[in-house]
């Protein structure tokens, strides 16, 4: 962008003339400056639409529905069967508002409808290729990967044999992004009733190496986030993944297990909500959204650091 400036010198005042000059062009560059990027806003919850007195399916849609962003689903998204007619009657009146900006991961609730048919029925193309579960996005130049825990616990599996396990491997090193995450259902560390779920650590492994910053899971009925970690539960604040279960997408809460995870760091049972994540070129930020009428949050921010 070029720009003209008519000025008429005087001879005697060289040094006022020099001075407008200098004041134009700081102008001029402050007008013409990029403005910082913004970061792009994922929401993130799991087990959301169960339809009883006692769940909060409708308050957590109606924090997402009045702000833009991409929504992903961390899995057991309609109970009690993942049937096409629950999602059609319960999850659609209330998340299914913004389906057009939702892309989704598969819980073990789904499964209980043969293949999940309820679920790739329901959201289709949103729901990656074919019934396998997994698949990636690109957000800005984030890479995030949707996986299928569930299939973790079958034969089949997740192990270096694995169908997924060999598609993630082939996606982390094709993309070799400096920024990545994952979301999928079932958490590998946590505090509540379920507990630890080692099935699942043969992708952690893999995301871990490639240096991956966070994993977002649902499963539990409450939030809990966990220091950064490598995958067998060292804390490594520099190269470790962190982990964040928002499981309070509107289902029943429940309190912590029996057993507290090592590198628990915030746990809470107290408010439906979302996890908003702020995704920078290198960095993120993180804020839990309580429902209307709760106060609990969490908050912080994160440098990405690439591969350990």
């Amino acid at each position: 962008m070029a720009y003209r400036l008519a000025v008429s010198i005087s001879s005697t005042a060289p040094v006022r003339v020099f001075a407008m000059l200098a004041t134009l062009t700081l102008l001029v560059a402050a007008t013409i400056a990029p403005a910082a990027a913004e970061p792009r806003i994922v929401y993130i919850a799991g087990d959301i639409a169960k339809g009883t007195a006692d769940s909060g399916e409708e308050l957590t849609a109606r924090l997402i529905e009045s702000r833009q962003g991409l929504v992903i689903t961390a899995g057991d998204n309609v109970y009690e069967n993942g049937t096409l007619t629950e999602f059609r009657t319960l999850y659609d009146p209330t998340w299914g508002r913004f389906k057009n900006r939702t892309r989704p991961t598969p819980g073990n609730h789904e499964y209980y409808t043969p293949g999940a048919r309820g679920y790739f029925d329901y959201f289709g193309w949103r729901a990656g290729k074919g019934t396998r579960g997994y698949y990636s996005l690109k957000v800005g130049n984030w890479r995030i990967y949707a996986l299928n825990s569930e299939v973790c616990e079958t034969k089949v599996g997740c192990g270096p044999g694995s169908p997924q396990y060999r598609w993630l491997k082939r996606k982390l090193a094709k993309h070799n992004a400096f920024c990545s995450m994952a979301v999928f259902h079932t958490p590998l560390y946590s505090s509540g009733r379920h507990g630890n779920e080692p099935r699942v650590r043969p992708l952690v492994q893999l995301l871990y190496r490639s240096g991956a910053e966070l994993i977002v899971n649902g499963h539990e009925h409450d939030y809990e986030r966990l220091a950064p970690a490598r995958p067998w539960g060292k804390i490594d604040r520099r190269k470790g993944v962190q982990q964040i279960i928002a499981g309070t997408g509107g289902a029943p809460l429940r309190p912590e297990g029996a057993k507290k995870a090592a590198h628990s760091r915030v746990f809470s049972d107290d408010a439906w909500g979302v996890l908003r994540l702020g995704l920078r070129k290198k960095s993120y930020t993180w804020e839990f959204l309580p429902v209307e009428g709760k106060t609990f949050t969490d908050k912080g921010e994160r440098r990405c650091h690439g591969k350990p």
